[in-house]
């Protein structure tokens, strides 16, 4: 199993870490549960067994470790405002209206409500469908549609003045 493990690791750590960044807004936060997703899965690999969406899976994992950690946190909401100035998404260039356009999607993103921001993030960087965001996060699709639908309305009001002053 450990070598199974170490693909399964290679092809999804990239995607579960950007995952986990996005939900928690902190790095070492992601990476400890990043390395708690796969730890779990190493001390007991039969958890596989019937998987047939592996990543899936992982996503799913990935995301009740995340509500876990913040049910046994009680000023979750004090680190992650904390954290959220520190992220960065995105890599930084050399124009200046490309960091300041990532720096307001990056604290747009921050804004959405805590159920929306997973969707939004499977939706937009892992292009997964809606049923699958469902299946993910344990949500009917129907609610992961409007929590997608309310999340690009909410992002839309924040970014709308900055579209408006570029125009």
């Amino acid at each position: 199993m450990s070598r199974e493990l170490g693909k399964i690791f290679d092809l999804h750590a990239p995607a579960l870490f950007a995952f986990l960044l996005n939900l928690t807004r902190d790095e070492p936060e992601a990476r400890d549960l990043l390395q708690d997703v796969f730890v779990k899965l190493a001390a007991r690999p039969t958890l596989l067994d019937g998987v047939t969406e592996v990543r899936s899976w992982l996503f799913r994992t990935a995301h009740r470790q995340v509500m876990d950690a913040g049910r046994r946190r009680a000023s979750y909401e004090r680190a992650v405002e904390q954290s959220a100035q520190a992220l960065e998404l995105f890599a930084p260039s050399h124009d200046p209206d490309a960091d300041a356009f990532r720096a307001a999607v990056a604290k747009a993103m921050g804004e959405l409500p805590e159920e929306q921001r997973p969707v939004v993030h499977l939706k937009i960087w892992e292009d997964l469908t809606l049923a699958q965001i469902g299946e993910v996060l344990d949500i009917p699709a129907n609610t992961a549609a409007s929590r997608y639908r309310y999340a690009l309305d909410k992002l839309e009001g924040l970014l709308r003045p900055l579209h408006d002053e570029r125009s």
